[in-house]
């Protein structure tokens, strides 16, 4: 089964302090790991980038926010998707260009959990794509527990955060495993 990986958002303006504390510090190591051994594999890599239509976004084009981060940063031949929304899908070649590279399994990774990670991963799960989603190459802020919504409802952790969504995507759209457990299945 082909096999490559998708690594979501992770550019310069997730490191801004708007977003407050987040979990996982080691998230961009994680992906960067698993970038190297598809690499090392010959495995195909896909890149997704976010530009905010929010002008007070960090991910907003003026901002200057909107690189990858060079610890993932695409090589030649590594295609780059931008993308508004938070499916790396909707608006983008990524599905066409998956199938004519004959992908049947993709590996997600990167930034944040409860948005554009889970978005994705659903989307993926349900173009029919089989989904490892590496958990510890992703991570969550605490400011996804403030929104004017959640009036009454006591705020979560940034972890908190990030261990729920990973519980409710786990074993209905993805299997959610650790970076070092992806990379042995890989090598076997």
């Amino acid at each position: 089964m082909s096999r490559a990986l998708l690594l979501i958002d992770l550019q310069e303006g997730m490191d801004s302090p708007l977003w407050g504390a987040r979990n996982n510090p080691t998230a961009e190591d994680n992906a960067a790991r698993l970038l190297a051994a598809f690499r090392a594999g010959g495995a195909p890599v896909f890149h997704v980038r976010h530009f905010s239509k929010r002008p007070t976004s960090p991910l907003h084009p003026d901002k200057g926010g909107t690189a990858i981060k060079t610890v993932v940063a695409p090589r030649g031949g590594e295609p780059v998707y931008d993308k508004d929304t938070n499916s790396a899908f909707i608006g983008t070649d990524l599905e066409a260009d998956l199938r004519k590279a004959g992908v049947e399994a993709l590996v997600v990774a990167g930034l944040s959990t409860p948005q554009c990670i889970s978005t994705s991963v659903r989307m993926a799960a349900n173009l029919g794509f089989e989904t490892w989603l590496a958990h510890d190459a992703c991570a969550a802020f605490e400011t996804h527990a403030r929104h004017d919504w959640a009036d009454g409802i006591a705020p979560l952790s940034a972890d908190e955060i990030h261990r729920m969504e990973i519980s409710v995507l786990h074993g209905e759209f993805c299997r959610a495993m650790r970076t070092d457990t992806i990379i042995g299945a890989l090598t076997t």
